[in-house]
C-alpha cells in the first residue's frame, strides 16, 4: 500500500475577504457572525456527481465522503481540493435474540458470533474495497483513537484473522451442540433451513463489505437472505424494531466521527453496554433486550469516573474491551478515509483532525472569495434522506450525519472539542473546575437546588450532601445575546433544559412514554448533587464524577446545552406528554404511532401545530410553566417575558414554515426536504459574540513527521538497540511490542526512550533477547502526544533477530494507515505535515469522534 500522506492547507483570511467586513481605512470593527453570508446546503443523492457539481461552481465543498475509485481518480485533478481525514467506522453488528421454540438463531450462540471475527477478510476490505484508504479494526478503538494507547498490546494479541477454516470448525461444534444439523451443505433445526436476514446499504461501500460477508456466510452453511436498502429503511428496520421478531440477523452499520476525542467513555458505553441503548433491544419497552450486567457495571464505572487513578481507569478500560470483543454483538471491519472534495477557493479551512470539514468551525469561517454574495453552497448526500429517518429535535433527534451537518452551524455549544487535541475547550461558556477529588469531599451548599420529578418543583438539597466535583460556568457569552427569533436568552433557557432531562427521567408517567431516553440518562443524572446560580450569568455545579483531566469534569458536569427556547420545549413537552399526539424518540413513535409522529421541527404540519394551536393556547391563556420557571428568591419569569417569547416563536413559524429556532453563527431560513435544499443565513445581531475569524488559530496544525524509519540491530547474544526518528511536539512518547511471526505471543513489551533531536531508542536488554528463537519478529511501535494532539503513529517492521552479532529491522514496514490527518491536496502541493519515507513510511494520526452516529 503506497500513498504519500498530504497535508491540512493553511487557509488565511485574505486581504479581500478581510475587506468585506472592516474598513481598515476607517478602523471599523468587523460584523457580528461568520464569514459568509448564506449556507445553502443541496442533497445531491450520489457521490459520483460530486466533483463535477464542484467543477461546475454549483457546489464549494461536499459533505459526505466519495467513494474509493473516485477520491483515487481526483487526486491528480488540479481542479478539486480533496480534505482526507479517518472520519467513517464500519461494523457489523449480528442480532443475538433467542428463536422461539423449534427453531434456531445462530447469533444467539456466543461461539457463533466470535466465529465470524474470522469469517471478516479485512485485509480484503482494506486493499480491495478501500483500495488502501482504510486500516483493520478488531474492537470498537480504532487504531486511530488516542485510547489504542491503552489496549495497544492487547488488540495485537488478539489473534483475530481472516480464518474461515477455523471459523467454519467453531461454527460447526456450536450448531451441532444446540441441535442444528449440516444437510447438502446447508445448516437446519428440526428439518427446516436457518436463512439469515442480511441487511446492507446500497449508498457506498457496505454494498461489496455485505456482498463478502454474504459469500462467506453461504460458504460456512448458512442460507443468506440478502436485503439492499438505503439509509432510511434500513436504520427502520435494524433499530426501531424488536430483535425478537428477527426482520434481521445482521447490518452493516456505519459510524461517522465528527470530532476528536480523549480517554472518553461515550463510545465504549455506546459500542458495547446494554444500559445506554444502543444494543439490541435498545432499551425500548416490550422489546427483547440484550443484557450483560458485567459490561453494564464497566461502562458504567467508567462513564462516571469510579475509579482513583488514570491506572484503575485503564484497567477498567481494558477489561471492557476484552469482554466486549468476546461478545462479539458487534464485529469491526475498518476505520476509512473519508475524501471530502472541494473547491480551490475555499478558505480558511479550519479542519477536525477526525472529522475534517464536519466540524463546528469549519462553515463559521470558511469563504469562496469567488461568489460576489458571498455565499456558499455545501453539497451532502442528502437534506432529508429517503424514510423519514431523520428528526430535528434536540431531545430524541439528531442521530443522523445529515441533519447533525447542518444543525451545527445553528447553534453554538457551551464547550466544544479542540479540533486538535480533543480536549474539551470553552466555546460559548467558560468554566473553572474549582475542586475534584476521586471520593465525595466537596460539601455541596445546603441552598443549592436540583428538579424533584415528584413534587414536580425544584428543591433546595439542604445540609449533608456531598460531591466529588464542583464546576463553575460562565453563561455571559448567552445571557442578554439574541435568539434567533429576536428575543434575549435567559436562565429560563439555560434552566428549563435541566428540569427536561431530569422530568422525563424521573416523572413516572412521562418515562413510561420516552422509556428508552429515560432509563439510559438515569445512571448520568443520578451524578449531579445539586446547583446554585452566582449571579448575573454564573451557575456553580456540584456533581458525582471525577478524570484525571480537569477539563473532562468540566464537559461531564455540563448540565445543558442552550439548544432551543424554552417556549418551544415546553410546546414540545405538551404536545408529547400532555396530549400524547407526538413523540420525541423514534422507538417511542413507532410503538405508541401519535398522530404527528417523531416530532420533527423542520416539517411544516407539527410545528403549525406546535406554534398555532399549543403556543397560540398559552398565549391566550397567559400561562407560565411557574413550578418550572420560578425558583423561590433565585429566578422567576414573568407574564410579559413568556408572552413576548410565545408571540415571537409564532411569528417565526409564520415566516419560516419551522421551528428551529438557534443562536448560533446561521439562521435556518428554509427547509424544503423534497427539493434537498436548506438555506442557512448569516445572524449578524449585534449581540452575537463572534466574529469572522474568530476560530482562525486553529487553520495550523502542529507538526508531526516520521523522518526515518524503524532500523536497530537485534540477536541472541546481546540483544540490541532499535530506533526511530520523528519530528514531533515537544513530550511524544513511544510504546513497541515485539511479537512472534503468528502475531500472538508478545515476547517483548515497554517504552522507548527519547533521545535529541527526535531519537527513539529501543533497548533490548541480553536477557531478553536470549528468550528469542532465531527469525522473524513483528514490531509494532506507537507514537502519541497526549498533550498537543492526542495522536497516535503507529509504525510495524518485519524484525529478524539472529544468534549472530549482527541483525536489522527489514525495511518492509507495513503502512499500517493511508492519509488519516484533514489534509487538502492537490498535485501542486508537497506534503509539509507529514512526510513519508518511501514504502517505509507508516502514519496514524487521530482522535476518537465523540458525534458517532448510526446516521451513515
Amino acid at each position: 500500500m503506497q500513498h504519500l500522506v498530504a497535508l491540512v492547507l493553511i487557509g488565511l483570511l485574505g486581504i479581500a475577504q478581510f475587506a468585506l467586513f472592516a474598513d481598515v481605512s476607517l478602523g471599523q470593527p468587523q460584523v457580528s457572525g461568520p464569514a459568509a453570508e448564506k449556507l445553502i446546503f443541496r442533497g445531491i443523492g450520489s457521490q459520483d456527481i460530486a466533483d463535477r457539481e464542484i467543477k461546475a461552481g454549483r457546489l464549494d465543498l461536499f459533505l459526505f465522503n466519495l467513494k474509493t475509485e473516485t477520491a483515487r481518480r481526483l487526486r491528480t485533478d488540479p481542479t478539486i481540493k480533496l480534505l482526507e481525514t479517518p472520519a467513517t467506522m464500519y461494523s457489523i453488528i449480528l442480532n443475538p435474540a433467542p428463536a422461539p421454540s423449534g427453531q434456531l438463531n445462530p447469533f444467539s450462540i456466543r461461539e457463533v458470533r466470535q466465529a465470524i471475527q474470522y469469517l471478516v477478510n479485512r485485509e480484503e476490505v482494506v486493499s480491495v474495497i478501500f483500495k488502501g484508504l482504510a486500516q483493520p479494526m478488531f474492537t470498537f478503538v480504532s487504531p486511530f483513537d488516542l485510547d489504542y494507547v491503552t489496549v495497544f498490546e492487547d488488540v495485537k494479541s488478539l489473534g483475530i484473522r481472516y480464518d474461515p477454516d477455523y471459523a467454519r470448525s467453531v461454527i460447526s461444534d456450536a450448531m451441532r451442540r444446540a441441535g442444528a444439523e449440516l444437510v447438502d451443505g446447508v445448516w437446519r433445526i428440526g428439518g427446516r433451513e436457518i436463512s439469515l436476514k442480511l441487511i446492507y446499504r446500497a449508498e457506498d461501500e457496505r454494498r461489496e463489505i455485505g456482498e463478502m460477508l454474504r459469500t462467506e456466510l453461504e460458504r460456512v452453511g448458512f442460507r443468506v437472505e440478502p436485503i439492499l436498502l438505503e439509509f432510511g429503511p434500513a436504520v427502520e428496520r435494524v433499530y426501531s424494531r424488536d430483535p425478537a421478531a428477527f426482520d434481521w440477523h445482521i447490518y452493516t452499520e456505519g459510524w461517522g466521527r465528527g470530532g476528536a476525542a480523549r480517554y472518553e467513555a461515550g463510545s465504549i458505553n455506546q459500542f458495547c453496554a446494554p444500559w445506554l441503548g444502543n444494543m439490541p433491544g435498545w432499551r425500548e419497552v416490550g422489546f427483547w433486550q440484550y443484557e450483560n450486567s458485567t459490561l453494564d457495571e464497566l461502562g458504567q464505572r467508567l462513564f462516571k469516573g469510579d475509579y482513583s487513578s488514570k491506572e484503575e481507569r485503564d484497567e477498567l478500560f481494558r477489561r471492557m474491551t476484552s469482554l466486549c470483543v468476546q461478545e462479539s454483538v458487534r464485529v469491526w471491519v475498518a476505520t476509512a478515509v473519508s475524501v471530502f472534495p472541494a473547491s480551490p477557493d475555499l478558505s480558511p479551512l479550519v479542519l477536525d483532525i477526525v472529522g475534517g470539514p464536519r466540524s463546528i468551525y469549519t462553515l463559521r469561517e470558511a469563504l469562496n472569495p469567488g461568489r460576489a454574495d458571498r455565499s456558499l453552497v455545501v453539497g451532502h448526500l442528502w437534506v432529508e434522506p429517503p424514510g423519514g429517518r431523520s428528526a430535528w429535535n434536540p431531545v430524541g433527534g439528531f442521530g443522523d450525519v445529515y441533519s447533525v451537518d447542518i444543525y451545527r452551524n445553528i447553534n453554538d455549544p457551551p464547550l466544544a472539542r479542540h479540533p486538535f487535541s480533543g480536549k474539551p475547550i470553552p466555546f460559548r461558556a467558560e468554566f473553572k473546575v474549582e475542586a475534584s477529588s476521586p471520593r465525595p469531599t466537596v460539601q455541596v451548599p445546603g441552598d443549592a437546588f436540583i428538579w424533584d420529578a415528584q413534587a414536580g418543583g425544584w428543591r433546595r438539597v439542604g445540609p449533608g450532601v456531598t460531591a466529588k466535583s464542583k464546576v463553575v460556568y460562565d453563561f455571559s457569552k448567552y445571557i442578554g445575546t439574541k435568539w434567533h427569533h429576536g428575543q434575549e436568552i435567559s436562565w429560563a433557557d439555560i434552566l428549563y433544559p435541566i428540569y427536561q432531562a431530569f422530568d422525563i427521567a424521573y416523572n413516572d408517567k412521562k418515562s413510561r412514554i420516552e422509556t428508552a431516553i429515560a432509563v439510559t440518562s438515569r445512571p448520568y443524572l443520578e451524578t449531579f448533587k445539586g446547583f446554585r446560580i452566582l449571579d448575573g450569568s454564573r451557575l456553580e455545579v456540584y456533581v458525582d464524577y471525577w478524570h484525571f483531566e480537569p477539563e473532562v469534569v468540566a464537559e461531564y458536569a455540563l448540565p445543558t446545552s442552550v439548544s432551543m427556547p424554552w417556549e418551544v420545549l415546553l410546546a414540545m413537552d405538551t404536545l408529547v406528554f400532555e396530549r400524547r399526539r407526538a413523540a420525541y424518540s423514534d422507538t417511542a413513535a413507532a410503538r405508541f404511532n401519535p398522530e404527528f409522529g417523531w416530532i420533527n421541527l423542520v416539517k411544516e404540519r407539527v410545528s403549525r401545530h406546535l406554534a398555532e394551536v399549543v403556543l397560540s393556547e398559552f398565549l391566550a391563556a397567559k400561562f407560565v410553566a411557574e413550578k418550572v420557571l420560578n425558583i423561590d428568591g433565585v429566578y422567576r419569569v414573568s407574564a410579559g417575558e413568556a408572552e413576548a417569547r410565545y408571540r415571537a416563536a409564532i411569528e417565526w413559524f409564520r415566516a419560516r414554515r419551522h421551528l428551529v429556532i438557534g443562536q448560533g453563527p446561521f439562521m435556518l431560513e428554509r427547509f424544503d426536504g423534497p427539493s434537498q435544499t436548506a438555506e442557512l443565513a448569516a445572524f449578524r445581531d449585534p449581540t452575537y459574540p463572534f466574529k469572522p475569524g474568530r476560530w482562525s488559530e486553529f487553520t495550523r496544525l502542529p507538526q508531526f513527521t516520521l523522518t526515518s524509519p524503524a532500523t536497530g540491530e537485534l540477536n541472541t547474544q546481546t540483544g540490541g538497540t532499535i530506533t526511530l526518528k520523528l519530528a514531533a511536539p515537544q513530550g511524544t512518547k513511544v510504546r513497541y511490542i515485539i511479537q512472534d511471526a503468528a502475531r500472538v505471543q508478545v515476547v517483548a513489551s515497554g517504552d522507548a526512550t527519547p533521545k535529541p533531536e527526535g531519537v527513539y531508542e529501543v533497548r533490548v536488554s541480553p536477557e531478553t533477547a536470549s528468550r528469542l528463537r532465531p527469525g522473524l519478529y513483528r514490531l509494532s511501535m506507537l507514537a502519541y502526544s497526549p498533550d498537543e494532539l492526542g495522536v497516535v503513529l503507529e509504525v510495524e517492521s518485519e524484525l529478524r533477530v539472529t544468534a549472530e552479532q549482527t541483525a536489522t529491522t527489514r525495511e518492509t514496514i507495513t503502512q499500517t494507515t493511508p492519509t488519516t490527518t484533514p489534509s487538502a491536496q492537490t498535485p501542486q502541493q508537497t506534503p509539509l505535515l507529514f512526510v513519508g519515507i518511501g514504502l517505509a513510511a507508516v502514519v496514524a494520526l487521530v482522535l476518537v469522534a465523540l458525534l458517532r452516529r448510526r446516521g451513515r
